[in-house]
């Protein structure tokens, strides 16, 4: 499991926001977020803070961003709360999971259901990070 801080990628960061709940590492054109330990991520105590900050930085609603949850650390999150993203009007271009034990794959199967988009899952960061370079790469080819 390894931190996003402890990779090259990390140097690249445009900006970081640090949260009691987790970190979230703001990159041109995708997003990695890393929840803290034991957090049971809900809309309304966390998702809504971070979505509202990262729209205004970005200037826009997400339908241009690729969001990866770097999993390293065991918490909890409401998969159903994905309807309030949406309901909200926020958007993603694409969304990975980066899971590092076979529980969080199957949870994330779990959230896939409430997940609008692209999901992919992984099983390290640099293939979820290069997986999200494509879909920027893919956009400039056509």
């Amino acid at each position: 499991m390894k931190s996003i801080k402890s990779s090259p990628f990390y140097y690249h960061a445009i900006h970081v926001l640090e949260y009691s709940f987790g970190d979230f590492f703001l990159f041109e054109n995708f997003i990695v977020g890393e929840i803290k330990k034991d957090i049971v991520f809900t809309w309304n105590d966390h998702a809504k803070i971070v979505v509202e900050e990262i729209s205004h930085l970005y200037d826009q609603n997400g339908k241009d961003l690729i969001y990866i949850s770097n999993r390293i650390h065991s918490y909890s999150l409401v998969p159903s709360d994905w309807i309030y993203f949406f309901k909200h009007s926020y958007n993603l271009k694409g969304y990975g999971i980066v899971s590092y034990t076979q529980k969080g794959m199957l949870n994330s199967i779990l959230e896939k259901i409430f997940m609008r988009g692209k999901l992919r899952n992984f099983n390290n960061l640099d293939d979820a990070i290069l997986w999200a370079k494509s879909l920027k790469n893919k956009e400039n080819a056509a």
